[in-house]
């Protein structure tokens, strides 16, 4: 259940983040209007502090190191490294249970 939760907020970070930055580009550069920055900041926000709280679960229940869960806690600043992260979470074994890594 929280690998599923963790794998679903780390894209929806990655989504909020292109809404964002598609949102800005119209804000500065093609029309000046702000209505995706508007939209899409407290959408992002939000995903961001949802990410946030499913890194910190996952770092207790996968057991992860300080150094994993410092690398998950920072793919939430860069636009879509949160689901860079995620893939290579998953394909290291972090991601599972305790008990069968």
């Amino acid at each position: 259940m929280v690998r599923r939760w963790f794998r679903v907020v780390a894209v929806a970070e990655a989504f909020s983040w292109a809404g964002l930055l598609v949102g800005t580009l119209f804000k500065h550069v093609i029309s000046g209007d702000e209505t995706g920055v508007h939209v899409f900041g407290p959408i992002h926000g939000a995903i961001f502090v949802a990410y946030v709280i499913a890194c910190l679960v996952a770092w207790r229940t996968f057991g992860w190191s300080l150094t994993t869960a410092a690398l998950g806690l920072t793919a939430g600043v860069p636009p879509f490294f949160t689901v860079v992260f995620e893939r290579w979470a998953d394909r290291t074994g972090r991601l599972a249970p305790r008990a069968t890594r």
